[in-house]
């Protein structure tokens, strides 16, 4: 089948659940299981607050608070799981590599950023370790519990 995109992991819901978790004040998760009829008495789970059907997303809305109660819910239940979520990469470097002259480098980057110099990005933490973050993107792992593991 080649690589599964985000997409198509959000898109299918015969089987395995999917989750999106979102950064910011106020977000609440969504998510989509496979159909049952007992899916918002699940999803509630005996918590006074009631999960939100969005029907023009095709999708349920939950409290953030609930993520980690999910997860575990959702494994035992379905056995997998996808989890949507931000990602930024953490780059490595060292603050001599950047700065080094010929062609030689030992360094972590694996030659990337060797001998451009600093451009102000990079944070320090010693003369041989450096920093930083890559620029926001989303991810997607899929999360299998030992039991259904082959």
């Amino acid at each position: 089948m080649g690589k599964l995109t985000i997409e198509y992991v959000w898109r299918q819901q015969k089987d395995i659940p999917v989750i999106l978790r979102r950064t910011g004040k106020g977000q609440m998760l969504r998510l989509r299981i496979p159909y049952a009829d007992d899916n918002r008495r699940w999803l509630q789970n005996d918590r006074r607050t009631i999960p939100a059907w969005l029907a023009s997303k095709h999708c349920w809305k939950i409290p953030k608070s609930w993520f980690d109660d999910f997860v575990d819910r959702a494994l035992g239940r379905f056995g997998k799981l996808y989890v949507v979520q931000p990602y930024r990469e953490q780059e490595k470097c060292a603050h001599q590599c950047r700065n080094a002259k010929g062609h030689e480098c030992q360094c972590s980057c694996m030659g990337q950023y060797h001998g451009q110099g600093d451009d102000g990005s990079w944070f320090d933490v010693t003369d041989t370790f450096s920093t930083r973050w890559g620029e926001r993107s989303v991810a997607c792992r899929l999360m299998i519990t030992r039991a259904s593991s082959p």
